[in-house]
């Protein structure tokens, strides 16, 4: 693909800028939307075969939409794009020419004509409450690492993960300024918004014993959670905790550290909880967003009966 223009990049930096400054997205997020719109931006130069203007971008068609999702499809930039990869696309576009509109006057209403792939929808993969436990458990072993801290610090983050239904990056976020745990902890998640948690005995227990044991100082804004030379812990680092304890209780890939906050939210529903509060909790900003849990309840629901009921 061609690279885009001056007034291309231009405009894709100004919006990078907009959606990490005053949307507050993350790096990884920001890259995604640049990565994506570029590749848009490049396929125009060949489409058109001419540079892209605002007198272009303003004049698309459904069809030059559909052109790029097509390419996009057959592996235009290289491997041959699925439905999901699609749908995000064509979300990324929507977001781009929206911003386009409102601050360098550029409209484009044939986007609002085009229909996203259809999507196979898909549950969350929770793991029940006896495999939570066997997880937490096996976190904490002394057997498995041989060290005492090391042992307490995958306890305690398996416990924020599934005790308190945090994002792998909130729980790593933590720092000495959160500690010691209240009842209460206030987290600032996807897009900066902010949520309160309450924060259970057991949760405190591990992160407070963890703390305790850790070798490394803890500053005030340094975080808690330490690799084994004394680093701060990374993601990496947490789905190889989980694919080791995977390993360990011959567990499917499906077991992430996302799934224990599937978990944490699914057994709350299954335990009466209504989704209005799981929505605060998990700090999703539609109801939408938690009402798959629903669904996710009623296949555990359904697997429980089919392994235990007499009559199964």
């Amino acid at each position: 693909m061609s690279k885009p223009t001056n007034f291309a990049s231009q405009l894709l930096d100004d919006f990078c800028l907009w959606i990490l400054e005053e949307r507050r997205l993350s790096l990884n997020s920001v890259a995604a939307y640049r990565r994506d719109i570029g590749l848009f931006l490049s396929f125009l130069c060949e489409h058109k075969q001419q540079s892209v203007s605002a007198k272009m971008l303003n004049t698309l068609s459904v069809a030059d939409f559909r052109s790029f999702l097509a390419a996009r499809r057959n592996g235009c930039s290289g491997s041959p794009a699925g439905s999901r990869t699609l749908a995000r696309n064509l979300s990324a576009l929507r977001t781009f020419f929206g911003w386009a509109e409102q601050r360098r006057k550029i409209t484009c209403p044939e986007l609002e004509l085009l229909d996203g792939p259809k999507l196979p929808r898909s549950l969350p993969k929770a793991v029940n409450e006896q495999t939570a436990k066997k997880l937490l458990q096996e976190a904490g072993s002394l057997a498995r690492t041989k060290q005492p801290w090391i042992a307490a610090r995958d306890e305690a983050l398996l416990f924020l993960l599934y005790g308190v239904g945090l994002r792998i990056a909130e729980a790593l976020s933590l720092t000495g300024s959160d500690m010691p745990l209240k009842d209460v902890l206030r987290i600032c998640g996807k897009g900066g918004k902010t949520r309160l948690v309450p924060i259970l005995e057991p949760v405190k227990h591990a992160v407070t014993r963890y703390i305790g044991l850790c070798p490394h100082p803890i500053g005030f804004d340094s975080k808690i959670f330490r690799a084994i030379r004394g680093g701060p812990m990374g993601s990496r680092d947490a789905q190889r905790l989980l694919q080791e304890l995977r390993l360990k209780l011959g567990l499917p890939n499906s077991v992430t550290p996302h799934a224990l906050r599937h978990s944490f939210a699914t057994h709350l529903l299954g335990q009466g909880a209504d989704l209005r509060s799981i929505q605060e909790l998990l700090g999703h900003a539609s109801l939408s967003s938690t009402q798959i849990y629903t669904a996710v309840d009623e296949t555990l629901l359904l697997d429980t009966v089919s392994r235990t009921h007499p009559r199964a």
